[in-house]
């Protein structure tokens, strides 16, 4: 495990304001900490905008595309679009606006969804759609499922590519794709917790068609307000909900009856003014991740290690399975960028932890280790030793 920690020393330095190397940070699959670059970013914002005023715009333009460039090279992607917004959520109501949502009402999701997608969709079909929800056990039937599910009332399929709550990685997404393409309907792929650690080709995945939402707040460490979705060059979809950041190349032109205009550029789902200081602060942080050396293999390598390492902790402790056990046994190969603990006590759990200076989170009964690049092997077995006094106090 000595791989852990040649980068993890390397890169806790970095990372002095947010003092890593002194604290038990495992929220890394939540929220991670920011190189400390990142506020060099926040301050050369204000710099700009002193200096610029309302001329900032162009320099936020660059500082976004850098970001669009980060991610096209983690994906693969040369010829992808990429549509920032301060959400995911906003994101997503745009595109499901671009949907024939009257005359094919039909949505199809699983059961093991973030909470964002499940309660639009929820509140939806009281609104009239069909939410359906396939469960994702047994894995080995699933795609067949999915699949199954597919008619001519489907506007969209909608799944993540790594799970939140057991961090299994959905290795059906190309099967999936390939049918829904064959039918003509569109796929959105939640890739929140696959960014910057899972790596995916969307070429060779054969993905190119499909719709990717991506999120800046977790493994990229860009914080709020840098989300993503990753669209065709092709897409000609047209949102119901739409703000002018959508079609600067129509601002100047005569207002008539003629339908609504879009770029055809990254911008079609847009909504309208923002905040783009965290665009400078991420910004930032692409840089110090390029002079780091910290390209997808070297992530994807680093969250498999300590990973591994933070379940082979969990399972030496013998824990009784009534009160805590591992959320799956699937190989690491499987297992995207945190360890998923199952536990009825889960939510005391983790408070517990916390009161002894471990930052881990909880969802129902889902205990959540996420570690980060600069987290070490000391570290993680101190964190799993806290985890015994802890459980041993219930």
């Amino acid at each position: 495990m000595s791989e852990i920690n040649t980068l993890a020393n390397k890169l806790a330095p970095h990372y002095s304001r947010f003092n890593v190397a002194n604290r038990l940070l495992f929220t890394g699959h939540s929220h991670q900490a920011w190189p400390d670059v990142a506020r060099d970013g926040q301050t050369e914002y204000f710099d700009v905008c002193a200096r610029e005023v309302d001329n900032k715009w162009e320099a936020a333009a660059e500082k976004t595309e850098i970001l669009r460039n980060y991610l096209r090279d983690f994906y693969d992607d040369p010829d992808g679009l990429y549509c920032r917004e301060e959400s995911t959520h906003i994101l997503f109501v745009s595109w499901m606006s671009s949907l024939d949502l009257k005359n094919k009402p039909k949505i199809i999701t699983t059961d093991r969804e973030f909470h964002s997608l499940f309660r639009q969709l929820k509140r939806f079909e009281e609104e009239g759609l069909e939410f359906v929800q396939v469960p994702v056990q047994p894995d080995n039937t699933f795609a067949e499922r999915i699949i199954g599910e597919m008619d001519e009332q489907t506007s969209a399929v909608m799944l993540s590519r790594v799970y939140f709550e057991t961090c299994l990685i959905n290795t059906h997404l190309t099967e999936i794709a390939a049918a829904a393409r064959k039918k003509g309907i569109p796929v959105l792929i939640d890739d929140y917790h696959g960014t910057n650690v899972v790596p995916l080709s969307v070429r060779e995945a054969g993905l190119e068609d499909c719709f990717i939402l991506i999120g800046g707040y977790k493994y990229l460490q860009w914080g709020e307000a840098n989300c993503f979705l990753r669209f065709p060059k092709d897409c000609d979809y047209r949102p119901a909900i739409t703000g002018w950041f959508a079609a600067f190349s129509s601002l100047d032109k005569p207002r008539n009856d003629d339908p609504v205009e879009y770029d055809n550029g990254n911008q079609r789902f847009a909504s309208a003014t923002y905040d783009p200081s965290s665009q400078f602060r991420a910004a930032k942080v692409v840089e110090f991740f390029q002079e780091q050396g910290l390209t997808p293999d070297v992530l994807r390598e680093q969250y498999k290690a300590q990973v591994g390492l933070l379940r082979e902790r969990f399972l030496s402790k013998n824990f009784d399975h009534s009160i805590i056990k591992l959320t799956h046994e699937e190989p690491l190969e499987k297992n995207g960028g945190f360890l998923s603990l199952t536990s009825p006590h889960a939510r005391d759990i983790r408070a517990r932890l916390l009161d002894n200076g471990v930052f881990t989170d909880a969802r129902g009964e889902i205990l959540r280790f996420g570690p980060a690049p600069y987290i070490t092997t000391s570290q993680i077995e101190q964190a799993i030793d806290q985890l015994e006094n802890v459980i041993k106090e219930l």
